[in-house]
């Protein structure tokens, strides 16, 4: 057996799990008691916590581990939140004071099992009957037990009514739904699930699909994130009572393409794939004939055109041809599918990364070649894919060539990195660094006349500090300027050398953070007021920066937080 829940769930395990923001809300949330009917369970606990909302908490101990989980949002993308934190001080803590001081609660859910095998069926109905005459869950829980045993089969009428009443929460759309409704929610597919180990397969296909077209009609009342959840939940439901029932292959093709081609929220995605077992060769021949049937009206598109059909619809055909062209292995097929679309350079791309993975470079070379030739403006990894099939052709002089084309018309610091990669094989990188640069100044030049705001040389410091240029890249500083973050770099390699030059720099940033008035900014300006210290001691200038430090304090003593950081600087 592993740790116990007290040996995993203490204040510290708390703190490093959440973080010292959330931890200190949690505790907040604790003292303030908004933890309301907490239970345990085994090695588990489960609470409500009032927030914004009131929501559901889960500690678990699992192995050596706690296991956890939160309905509020930041719970449901997995971080351990401050209701999380709340649950567990208001457990750690409430042990403290259970009675009998043996550690363990007067009372917990074993004793309540204990008292409810000693009453008779009469007493358990009428307990059962009154809570769910207050509780929807399970009321429509008990109802949906009830359908699953009736007499001529389960009722399937009543089992509708009641996945379309959990997914109606009632009232506008809530970002944030109530735990109820949301468990209501995924009752649904519990109850689906249970029918389905009773035995009755093709119940559980039918109203898996009814859950489903209710679902996506219901999607904006719930946060989409957690809905894709529980359409994934049906969806694995649904195939594994397909797999069991075993339906006819052509009618579940049919009924599959249908929601595949049609539906906006990819429903039973890539179907042909996730279904091929149960649809076997009868149901993917009846798939493929209607892919192929609605295929046929897609129209083909050339550079720059526009989509006539919609690209929803075409989206959705083009990724079921795509599917069905994988799993026949024909790369030819692929193709023709992919070149259907040559709306967008990228595809140019991805036809010649399917020749590129097939082994057959010359054809994925020519369609690379087409895709530069048809676009003006061709996505840069086209160009560089363009490049290196060059290069693997010995032509580096061509492989330069496109190279310097996606610099030109991007002229940024990683193209300047990628045309100098490309020079390797040419004798002369000289003449083409003196282009690049002189390309550049002219590029700045043209955005300084055309713009209303200052441009600075950033760029090119980038490019000689990244050379190991550094000096040409303090003078590049000094007469075209650059961005914060670039000084402080070139501060940083003048320490050593000329000190003077990286106060003064130092010096100008410190007021600049100060400015933003903010923590970051001031703990910021109060490590730069650090360097400056060191270096003005090197210069035996130590009397000069307690001067520049009171300066500094008189300007800015309505700044508790600055203040504070600044005691440590004496």
């Amino acid at each position: 057996m592993g740790p116990s829940l007290a040996e995993i769930l203490t204040r510290s395990e708390l703190l490093a799990l959440a973080g010292e923001r959330y931890f200190a809300r949690g505790e907040e949330y604790y003292l303030r008691s908004l933890v309301r009917s907490l239970d345990e369970r085994g090695e588990g606990i489960t609470a409500r916590v009032l927030g914004t909302y009131e929501y559901r908490v889960k500690l678990q101990a699992a192995g050596d581990e706690l296991r956890y989980s939160c309905t509020c949002p930041l719970g449901v993308d997995g971080i351990f939140c401050k209701h999380c934190v709340a649950a567990g001080l208001t457990w750690i803590e409430g042990r403290k004071g259970w009675q009998g001081g043996t550690g363990e609660p007067a009372f917990t859910m074993d004793d309540v099992r204990a008292y409810l095998k000693r009453q008779d069926r009469d007493a358990l109905a009428r307990i059962i009957l009154e809570h769910a005459e207050d509780d929807d869950r399970l009321r429509e829980r008990l109802l949906m037990l009830a359908a699953s045993e009736s007499p001529g089969g389960p009722d399937l009428a009543t089992f509708r009514r009641i996945i379309e009443d959990a997914f109606d929460p009632g009232g506008p759309p809530d970002p944030y739904p109530d735990w109820e409704d949301m468990q209501r929610v995924e009752s649904v597919a519990e109850s689906i699930a249970g029918l389905l180990e009773k035995g009755f397969a093709d119940e559980a296909i039918e109203l898996a699909e009814h859950a489903l077209g209710v679902a996506e009609s219901a999607m904006d009342n719930y946060p989409h994130g957690y809905m894709s959840g529980v359409m994934r939940d049906l969806e694995e439901l649904h195939h594994a009572a397909c797999e069991r029932a075993r339906p006819d292959p052509e009618v579940l093709a049919r009924r599959l393409f249908e929601w595949e081609s049609r539906g906006p929220y990819d429903t039973f995605f890539e179907a042909a794939e996730t279904y091929a077992y149960v649809l076997g060769e009868r149901g993917l021949a009846e798939y493929r004939r209607l892919a192929e049937e609605e295929w046929a009206r897609i129209s083909r598109i050339g550079p720059g055109q526009c989509h006539p059909e919609g690209y929803g619809r075409r989206s959705r055909i083009t990724h079921i041809m795509q599917t069905l062209a994988r799993r026949s292995g024909d790369v030819e097929e692929l193709v023709a599918v992919k070149s259907r679309d040559l709306s967008h350079s990228y595809a140019y791309l991805e036809i010649a990364e399917i020749y590129r993975r097939a082994g057959r470079h010359d054809e994925a070379l020519e369609w690379a070649e087409r895709g530069v030739r048809d676009f003006s403006s061709p996505d840069p990894r086209l160009r560089e894919f363009l490049a290196a099939g060059y290069r693997r052709k010995n032509r580096p002089e061509d492989a330069m060539e496109v190279m310097w084309e996606e610099f030109a018309e991007r002229p940024h610091f990683d193209n300047y990195r990628k045309l100098r990669a490309y020079t390797d094989r040419l004798e002369d990188w000289t003449a083409w660094r003196k282009k690049a640069l002189e390309y550049l100044r002219g590029h700045i030049a043209g955005m300084e006349e055309s713009r209303w705001y200052p441009v600075d040389h950033s760029i090119l410091i980038m490019i000689f500090l990244w050379e190991g240029r550094y000096e040409e890249a303090w003078q590049e500083a000094r007469e075209g300027g650059c961005s914060p973050d670039l000084w402080l770099q070139l501060a940083a390699r003048r320490e050593k050398d000329h000190p003077e030059d990286a106060i003064s720099v130092y010096r100008s940033r410190i007021e600049a953070a100060i400015e933003q008035k903010n923590k970051k900014s001031y703990r910021e300006a109060r490590d730069l007021l650090v360097r400056v210290r060191d270096l003005m001691r090197r210069l035996d200038r130590e009397p000069e920066f307690a001067a520049y430090l009171d300066s500094i304090r008189a300007t800015h003593r309505r700044k508790r937080n600055l203040m504070a950081l600044l005691e440590l600087l004496e």
